[in-house]
């Protein structure tokens, strides 16, 4: 539980000071690379420079995104060219966040060092992804475009503001690879949140309205409870996105229902797999980013891929409550969904890529009706952090997946219909509930990059009911009933 003073988060003072706070500002792109906030005072003045920091990225396009035909032939050849995309990314973030000195003697480094190898590096990648699809006989213009990249800010960080000193702001350092002798370099600073990712939910306006409900409207609910992965399963895999690709994420995923479910999970495997979910029917898959407390030390994870490796450092957080929910439409009745139909809601990129497939939303118990897309809430005492995910409830009526795992599904619109060629199906929403610590202290993982900005906040599921219980399931939504 959370009063409703708050400190500054330790993480923030370790971003102040790390090598990961880069400036933008008068001949190009600069860094700073001091070992805390703390360290910072210690500088002559000249080497200060501005009061305010402003962290710095990498936005590069998201190929997948644009992808329309994937040839079932050419899909892990895809995927893993996809996956080296991504990694690509991180590696330059990483190579940009330890080398601030670099930056600050010489504007040009930047683009020299970091942007122009990894454009070259993403050309010959996507090269590769369009001879893969043309080898099965697939077309697909415009793809080379997509290999420029440019820096993006990512908000402003004050050196030392003050409310803590330097031993704090150094706590935990090698968390997010501060100590880089410790981690062999492999590790980036810490890189976010700033403060401005955060915001009271007492100064957020009630905003959130709801379709009524039409005479022949599918208004019961089925609901499946799966626990809060009390076992601890985490991987940072998506199988969903990155199949047969081991730490395609870049970020460590909770994990609930279907415990089979890694990179290399076939619907065989999922078919096959145990279910911490009640009902034993349902080997459905739910995953998403985890979130961390930012005050508590080091995970397990501090040194692995998708961990300390990828900038995701801190404690990890067992959700309080998890509560998976499928209801029906405002405007009619639902079909039911086919077994492994493969969803993702969401952007895990979105602070790079845009907002355009942004599905992010946090409140607070008790201000629900209060939904934020892009910062984290700060709760007054007695409430908790919570997370909701609204999946897609229109589908295609023909795919399980499609080449950007979107196309195959949508949302409805504002009145609660599909489009034309869609049907509507049970529409999965997800509630996470946390305890978190005080003030700006917790953050999601993400890709290095995406600098654990809360918009970039996604939800996977891939759906391992029995048809029977799926069965069930619509007939208790479009009845209007309450079932379990």
């Amino acid at each position: 539980m959370k009063p409703k003073t708050h400190k500054r988060s330790p993480l923030l003072n370790r971003t102040a000071g790390a090598a990961a706070a880069l400036l933008l500002g008068g001949g190009g792109l600069a860094a700073v690379n001091y070992a805390s906030a703390g360290e910072w005072n210690n500088q002559p003045e000249s080497r200060k420079g501005a009061a305010v920091q402003q962290v710095s990225t990498i936005a590069c396009p998201n190929v997948v995104d644009r992808l329309r035909n994937v040839p079932k032939q050419s899909k892990q050849e895809v995927a893993e060219e996809l996956a080296k995309l991504d990694s690509q990314i991180g590696d330059s973030y990483k190579r940009l966040a330890t080398n601030g000195d670099e930056a600050l003697r010489d504007p040009s480094w930047t683009r020299n060092a970091v942007l122009n190898p990894l454009v070259d590096k993403r050309r010959a990648t996507i090269e590769r992804i369009q001879i893969a699809l043309e080898r099965q006989g697939v077309q697909q213009a415009g793809l080379k475009k997509l290999a420029k990249c440019k820096m993006k800010n990512g908000g402003q960080i004050a050196p030392n503001d003050g409310q803590q000193g330097g031993d704090q702001g150094g706590q935990g350092g090698g968390q997010g690879g501060q100590d880089g002798g410790d981690q062999g370099g492999e590790a980036p600073p810490a890189s976010g949140p700033v403060p401005e990712d955060f915001v009271d939910i007492n100064d957020v306006q009630p905003n959130v309205q709801n379709p009524e409900n039409q005479g022949n409207a599918s208004t019961g609910k089925f609901t499946t409870a799966c626990g809060t992965n009390e076992n601890r399963i985490f991987n940072s895999d998506n199988v969903i996105v990155a199949p047969g690709v081991s730490n395609g994420a870049h970020h460590m995923h909770d994990y609930v229902g279907n415990q089979a479910n890694d990179a290399f999970a076939s619907d065989e495997v999922l078919a096959q797999g145990a279910t911490t979910c009640a009902n034993q029917e349902d080997l459905s898959t739910y995953y998403w980013p985890v979130i961390r407390d930012l005050t508590a030390g080091d995970e397990a994870d501090v040194n692995e891929p998708g961990g300390g490796q990828d900038g995701n450092v801190g404690k990890i957080i067992q959700p309080a409550e998890v509560t998976l929910d499928f209801v029906g439409s405002p405007v009619g009745e639902v079909v039911e969904m086919p077994r492994f139909l493969r969803i993702i809601t969401g952007d895990a990129k979105s602070f790079t890529n845009g907002n355009a497939n942004v599905n992010s939303s946090w409140s607070c118990t008790g201000f629900e009706d209060r939904q934020i897309e892009d910062k984290y809430p700060l709760c007054p005492e007695g409430s908790q952090v919570v997370r909701k995910f609204e999946f897609q409830s229109c589908w295609d009526g023909q795919n399980i997946d499609s080449a950007n795992h979107r196309d195959h599904v949508a949302f409805a619109g504002e009145d609660g219909s599909c489009n034309d060629g869609f049907v509507a199906i049970p529409k999965l929403v997800q509630r996470i509930v946390y305890d978190v610590p005080t003030g700006p202290n917790f953050a999601l993982d993400t890709f290095p990059e995406q600098l654990h900005k809360p918009i970039t906040d996604h939800g996977d599921f891939i759906n391992v009911m029995s048809e029977g219980l799926m069965a069930q399931a619509v007939e208790c939504i479009n009845t209007g009933q309450e079932c379990t």
